[in-house]
């Protein structure tokens, strides 16, 4: 990818996440936009980079970075996946991994402690990151950006049938939904209005995905009055999902979709105070 530097991000191998602390309540975060795999469990690997970054979120980091609140997760999910609960978050199965067998052989006790001590740290310093948010704003939005495949059946299929796939999913099952709508559905209104390539996005909640993600349960959970945390599915159509390879017109353009979004946001955070 070296021809589309500008747009990813190269971490040193041994770092787990990137954060950046600036004045706003909008946190936005990458935790899938990872691909690094430490080294002490190459041995055991499976699956090649390619079909990692298949179900790997790249160039979602790239979304957010307007943003000055940024938490960008620089491991692969196949190592640890950070949006699923603790006792799930490492592919053990191919029942995990949509069919894919992640491990040619068991991990040792020692690998999977380790991979599960990321995990614990990540959203140990997510709670005191947000709370540092919260003090200093009383209420905050965490837009918690992914990306999904829609030619599982390969490079020449057919696309997943529009109604099963919109461009973008919200999905909001662990939130409160009444609680936020007055956040939420501004949010949304605002992306519908953005028009790509002469057409107004395609925005809808709960169809591909439901936000039944760890890391907006965990944020529900912890700051059931002040945080609000929004499941965002792009399906890829910024980039094959097949090479890798982007699109650069469309990556800049949802960049700027989330740009513009931003002040809708905390317009409706302060009418909410």
């Amino acid at each position: 990818m070296s021809r589309f530097q500008e747009f990813i991000v190269d971490p040193h191998p041994a770092d787990w996440w990137s954060v950046h602390r600036g004045a706003s309540p909008i946190v936005g975060t990458a935790i899938h936009n990872g691909h690094n795999i430490r080294s002490n469990l190459t041995d055991f690997l499976g699956l090649s980079a390619c079909d990692r970054l298949r179900e790997e979120d790249p160039f979602t980091e790239f979304f957010i970075r307007d943003l000055p609140n940024r938490i960008v997760f620089h491991r692969s999910r196949f190592e640890i996946d950070i949006n699923r609960a603790r006792d799930g978050a490492i592919y053990l199965t191919p029942e995990q991994a949509w069919g894919l067998k992640v491990w040619t052989q068991p991990l040792p006790d020692g690998a999977v402690a380790a991979s599960l001590g990321i995990h614990d740290a990540y959203y140990a310093m997510l709670e005191t990151y947000l709370r540092g948010i919260e003090q200093q704003y009383g209420a905050f939005v965490l837009l918690d950006i992914h990306s999904y495949n829609h030619r599982r059946d390969g490079a020449e299929g057919a696309e997943t049938p529009f109604e099963k796939a919109p461009q973008i999913n919200i999905g909001t099952s662990s939130m409160d939904r009444q609680r936020w709508a007055p956040v939420l559905d501004p949010f949304i209104a605002q992306l519908r209005r953005f028009e790509f390539r002469g057409q107004p996005m395609d925005v809808r909640e709960n169809v591909a995905f439901q936000g039944k993600g760890e890391q907006t349960r965990f944020v529900h959970d912890r700051f059931p009055q002040t945080g609000c945390a929004i499941a965002i599915e792009f399906k890829k159509f910024f980039m094959d999902e097949w090479t890798g390879e982007p699109d650069i017109e469309a990556l800049k353009a949802m960049r700027e979709m989330i740009r513009q979004s931003l002040p809708v946001l905390l317009e409706a955070l302060q009418a909410r105070s």
